[in-house]
């Protein structure tokens, strides 16, 4: 009996994967290779530049409007998302109707389709003489080449972060939970703000900081439908393309590594706050 609870063990702890060292070393490799040896290489185009002519690429009048395009588009973006893929999330998880899957994968389709095609494709439907643009001409309303060109690209691009992460959340709630607001006498809203929005704002949380993280370093969607107007339409992903078209490596490095610092930021504050609402939640 022994020796067979001790073969049962053995096996429970055996890994699927190689040991420690094998798997700590192939991923501190790919780290090396695909993240870390970039990133050195911008910061050896940066070191190259005295802090005067840093300060002077980084906040250029162009490139500050620039990030005022990109943060407002970025913002607007994640705020329309949330609402829209809050509901996608719960649509495709609570009702069953024909066509459900068909939906379903193509909330999947802007991480397949190249970034590019999906501009290309958004500002034909939108321009004015294109089938959604001739509709909202008389109205007054351009979308393709204008400010709200480049919020709807960085939607199209970023929704799947929002009903991906919220989606399974969704899925997972208890519905005992609900049915005991019922009885209580809670209305739908209440049922909906005070027992199913707190379990999901977690995943709320980190889709939303990463559909802005997104947001923040979208080139190909934006770039066809922005209609690219200096101080106007000019995200800084477009600005970090022209000082490289222009041979200025420094500049143009100048402004990634804004660009990378403010998605760090977002990165590490993302996880502090996934830390304390998982840290209340338990």
């Amino acid at each position: 009996m022994s020796s067979t609870v001790f073969n049962w063990r053995f096996i429970e702890q055996k890994n699927v994967l190689p040991g420690f060292g094998l798997s700590l070393g192939v991923s501190v490799l790919y780290i090396s290779l695909v993240i870390l040896l970039p990133l050195s290489a911008l910061f050896v185009y940066v070191s190259d530049m005295s802090a005067a002519q840093y300060w002077a690429a980084v906040t250029h009048p162009r490139v500050l409007a620039s990030y005022k395009t990109t943060l407002s588009a970025a913002f607007w973006s994640t705020i329309a998302i949330s609402l829209i893929g809050v509901l996608l999330a719960w649509v495709l998880s609570r009702y069953s109707f024909f066509g459900r899957r068909l939906i379903d994968g193509l909330i999947d389709l802007p991480f397949a389709l190249p970034t590019a095609v999906a501009g290309l494709t958004l500002a034909t439907l939108f321009a004015p003489n294109g089938w959604m643009g001739q509709l909202l001409a008389p109205f007054g309303i351009q979308i393709s080449f204008s400010w709200y060109g480049i919020v709807l690209a960085m939607s199209f691009t970023s929704l799947p972060f929002i009903v991906r992460s919220v989606q399974p959340l969704i899925e997972t709630v208890d519905k005992s939970l609900e049915e005991a607001a019922d009885t209580l006498g809670a209305t739908p809203w209440q049922r909906f703000s005070m027992v199913i929005f707190p379990i999901l704002l977690p995943g709320l949380v980190t889709g939303a900081s990463q559909a802005f993280i997104r947001c923040l370093g979208e080139f190909g969607a934006v770039v066809f439908i922005a209609g690219n107007t200096p101080y106007k339409t000019e995200v800084s992903s477009l600005m970090i393309f022209v000082r490289l078209a222009e041979y200025d490596y420094a500049s143009a490095a100048a402004i990634a590594s804004v660009v990378l610092a403010a998605s760090l930021f977002m990165l590490f504050g993302l996880q502090l706050v996934q830390n304390r609402l998982f840290n209340k939640k338990h």
